[in-house]
């Protein structure tokens, strides 16, 4: 029995023309070279369980008659999931326009036009972001009047830690992109 609906081949549009771009194939959206690792998302869900705790004591303080306890016990969950979201998207995403950096509580965007350079070094680096310095391999770049270049990512972070592969992918796609689009 044909399953037509399963088959690759099968146009699914009827025109044989050209087909829309893919979504990575547009240069000038804000993207992650590399995936979120899996301390960044344990973390993530680890904040997130504890917001749903939060949230359901605030069901209870709600039921047993204080509203502004119920009410504080939202906020507090309403913060605690925003950080997990922005724990998220902490990392480097690159674009046409340029190289953004994304803190916990800032980003910071240069255009390919005030990055020097892009290179891999060792140097000791911190592990997981906490004050403990290990030595490792850090992704750097310099600006054409900066002394001291700044660490984009390091291979013990929470998207490289244990991952020594994914890091030299994602330090050779934003050494890439910068190829690509910085004019010197």
């Amino acid at each position: 029995m044909p399953l037509p609906f399963l088959t690759a081949d099968r146009d699914l549009d009827g025109d044989a023309g050209d087909p829309a771009p893919l979504p990575y194939d547009e240069r000038d959206h804000w993207r992650r070279p590399y995936r979120p690792g899996p301390w960044r998302v344990g973390a993530a869900a680890v904040f997130l369980l504890l917001a749903s705790f939060v949230l359901l004591s605030a069901l209870i303080i709600g039921l047993a008659g204080a509203p502004v306890g119920a009410a504080v016990c939202v906020a507090v969950a309403v913060v605690i999931i925003a950080c997990a979201l922005r724990l998220l998207r902490i990392g480097v995403w690159v674009s046409a326009a340029g190289l953004r950096q994304v803190h916990l509580v800032r980003t910071t965007t240069l255009p390919w036009s005030a990055v020097g350079s892009v290179r891999t070094v060792q140097q000791p680096v911190r592990w997981l972001g906490l004050p403990r310095t290990v030595q490792g391999q850090a992704l750097v770049i310099g600006g054409p009047g900066d002394g001291e270049p700044r660490t984009l990512f390091t291979d013990h972070n929470g998207d490289f830690l244990s991952r020594a592969g994914a890091f030299n992918r994602a330090a050779d796609k934003v050494v890439a992109w910068a190829a690509e689009y910085h004019a010197p």
